[in-house]
């Protein structure tokens, strides 16, 4: 049998993060996160577009991953592809780019002895625009709680001098959904870490924002298809 192996680390791209993954085979369950990744697997490079429910796939056993997890709003910069055109998608780099620009990375990743590291560094030097500032504070914001003040999204928009309908775009284009959905996600992983460290769910669900525990359950199973005590299992 083989035994699952997940480790991350610090991405050279700031806010970035590198994984790499040994499957032990079977159905697996990925949160959405408001984030987008590139892959290594099945030997080639596929991007992994935001989530807004989560995504069920199937690996084999010993199946080795590895991933670069952009930091929120940064991935469409370097894909050249806004988010909500790969929201709950799973699409080959060469879908997005042309085929021999993604061979190109692709080769270099595979040659490179650690393919993490490699991973890690052409990405670095390939994205060599601007970080999405706007899209930073609004992350920043909504993470910060910001929508569960009175006038949230109305105060959230003046404060970035955006009509709302400007910073529903802005977060559609770099999120894939928009702030209200982002405030959801990141809400529900904030609780599951919560509850992960042994918190009650009843507690959890006071601190993290919501009603009570069942507002928690409804949230989780509405984003996840199941419930937390599932998940927590």
């Amino acid at each position: 049998m083989t035994v699952e192996a997940y480790r991350e680390r610090p991405a050279l791209l700031p806010g970035a993060t590198v994984w790499t993954r040994t499957a032990p085979g079977g159905d697996y369950l990925i949160l959405p996160d408001g984030c987008m990744d590139l892959l290594l697997m099945d030997d080639d490079l596929v991007v992994a577009g935001p989530d807004s429910r989560a995504w069920t796939g199937t690996s084999a056993a010993g199946g080795r991953y590895v991933g670069l997890r952009f930091a929120p709003g940064d991935a469409p910069t370097f894909l050249g592809v806004p988010a909500h055109a790969l929201l709950n998608d799973r699409v080959p780099l060469s879908e997005l780019w042309s085929r021999s620009r993604s061979r190109k990375l692709f080769d270099r990743v595979r040659a490179a002895a650690d393919p993490a590291g490699g991973l890690d560094r052409a990405v670095a030097e390939l994205l060599d625009a601007p970080a999405d500032r706007l899209a930073q504070e609004v992350f920043r914001r909504v993470r910060s709680d910001t929508l569960r003040t009175p006038g949230g999204m109305v105060g959230l928009a003046r404060a970035l001098g955006l009509s709302e309908r400007q910073l529903h775009r802005r977060c559609l284009g770099a999120f894939g959904y928009g702030a209200k959905t982002l405030d959801r996600v990141l809400r529900m992983n904030a609780a599951l870490d919560r509850a992960r460290t042994g918190q009650g769910l009843a507690e959890v669900a006071v601190v993290s924002g919501y009603a009570d525990q069942a507002h928690l359950s409804r949230e989780v199973k509405a984003l996840t298809g199941v419930p937390p005590t599932t998940l927590l299992r």
